[in-house]
């Protein structure tokens, strides 16, 4: 085992001649080389049983579209809190502004970044912490403890209060250069402390980086209000105008503490992380001093019971998955069986859902929110899944998902703590195991 091997001619030779097959694999390879793996792998059958038309479903509003931007996290965390503000104002429809927890996100994360960078003074340029520290500082990805962070400590506003600006919907540029910014000052902090620049010095250093990086990140993002006046017209077409609003006092008055008691859920079938445990992953935050992130780890069968209780009670589930496996996106599907890929090219893979998080080959990717189910008796076989990539693809922007694509590709959900059992308050209770940042749980939705 220990002599590399390399390819040789003859080796090479072989595979090619193992390919010069006549008949079905041929044809295959043709229709794969005309149309692509997934038209040819796509399973009629499997697309047409997976139907728009749910047993339990929420009246939601018009679908949500976080342009060509990663906020999707923040998307589905106001999609969730919407619902409540509709249904208490009795609203068609209704949208709170994404710029604005994105400005405070950004604002946030910097100040993170920098106070990290501090930390970890001592750490040598190559060493895996600091690299991973510097590698991604700035992204739009996010996590919901995250998003609780924001919202408590910023509030929120309206939509028509703080509207989306370009950099808000085409990020990209902005996050460039912003994270330019950050990596300049990190070099400038790492730099001053090796020639012997004392600590209370490096920290007035901070702060000046800081208030810098707001200054700039109010040409992308503009400045959030301080004050403003919410009106709407409800359903039997009242008008109402409330002046003088706080984004606090918006948020307190038709939000309220709710978020308090919402609990991080995951399904993470791997052996270092034992069910009814919880965990928690170092240097992944926004917010300094903000709620730290926090999950409970439970069995697959739980974690669907608890998604099916929470709807039942008309509540909204935001949650988190790896949304680009298995996914028919201009039909708004998402479905184990919609493409046989193993078929098609004659082969077979071997991961289940705790290997595939183990080896690099899943993980979580974009968050969402549960608005519907199709029960069977008790048995779920499909979920209604709010969006937030516009009304373009699916139904309106809604999409469906089987029962077995939650099984594999389902890795967090948000429950109300009143819809645990007492054994997993006690669960919960428990100090939480502390996980590296290159963990795959500490991955971030976009």
């Amino acid at each position: 085992m220990n002599k590399r091997q390399p390819i040789t001619g003859d080796w090479y030779r072989n595979m090619e001649a193992g390919t010069e097959k006549e008949g079905k694999e041929r044809v295959i390879r043709n229709s794969i080389l005309n149309v692509g793996l997934d038209e040819t792998a796509l399973d009629h059958k499997a697309q047409t049983l997976q139907q728009h038309v749910f047993s339990l479903e929420l009246e939601t509003g018009k679908i949500t579209s976080q342009e060509k931007s990663g906020r999707c996290w923040l998307f589905a965390g106001l999609n969730t809190l919407r619902y409540k503000i509709m249904k208490d104002l009795n609203l068609e429809n209704f949208e709170l502004s994404q710029s604005y927890p994105m400005f405070f996100d950004k604002l946030e994360k910097a100040n993170y970044f920098l106070e990290n960078i501090l930390e970890t003074l001592d750490e040598e340029n190559d060493s895996r912490l600091l690299m991973w520290l510097l590698q991604d500082p700035l992204q739009d990805g996010g996590q919901w403890d995250m998003f609780t962070s924001l919202v408590e400590k910023y509030g929120l506003v309206p939509k028509s209060v703080m509207t989306e600006s370009y950099s808000s919907s085409h990020s990209s540029r902005m996050n460039e250069i912003m994270t330019l910014t950050l990596r300049s000052h990190a070099a400038t902090l790492r730099e001053a402390y090796k020639k012997g620049r004392k600590a209370e010095a490096l920290r007035e250093d901070k702060e000046k980086m800081v208030n810098e990086f707001y200054r700039l990140l109010t040409m992308f993002l503009g400045v959030p209000p301080r004050k403003f006046t919410f009106e709407y017209v409800d359903k039997k077409k009242q008008f109402h105008r409330e002046t003088d609003l706080t984004p606090k006092a918006f948020y307190e008055k038709y939000v309220g503490d709710e978020l308090k008691h919402y609990l991080s859920v995951i399904n993470a079938p791997t052996e270092d992380k034992p069910f009814k445990r919880t965990f928690t992953v170092k240097y992944l935050g926004n917010v300094e001093g903000g709620n730290p992130v926090k999950y409970l780890n439970v069995d697959i069968g739980t974690f669907k019971a608890l998604a099916v209780k929470q709807l039942k009670d008309k509540t909204p589930v935001w949650f988190g998955s790896d949304v680009g496996k298995k996914m028919k996106r201009e039909k708004g599907i998402l479905d184990e069986d919609i493409y046989d890929y193993e078929r098609a090219l004659g082969t077979s893979f071997s991961l289940d859902k705790g290997n595939r998080l183990v080896y690099g080959e899943s993980m979580m990717t974009h968050a969402m929110v549960l608005t519907g189910v199709n029960l069977d008796g008790n048995t779920p076989n499909r979920w209604k899944v709010e969006n937030s990539w516009g009304e373009k693809n699916g139904e309106k922007g809604y999409f469906v998902m089987s029962d077995k694509w939650f099984d594999e590709y389902v890795y967090q959900i948000v429950i109300h703590e009143k819809y645990l059992s007492d054994e997993l308050k006690k669960a919960w209770a428990g100090r939480p195991v502390k996980l590296q940042p290159w963990d795959p749980m500490g991955s971030l939705a976009k």
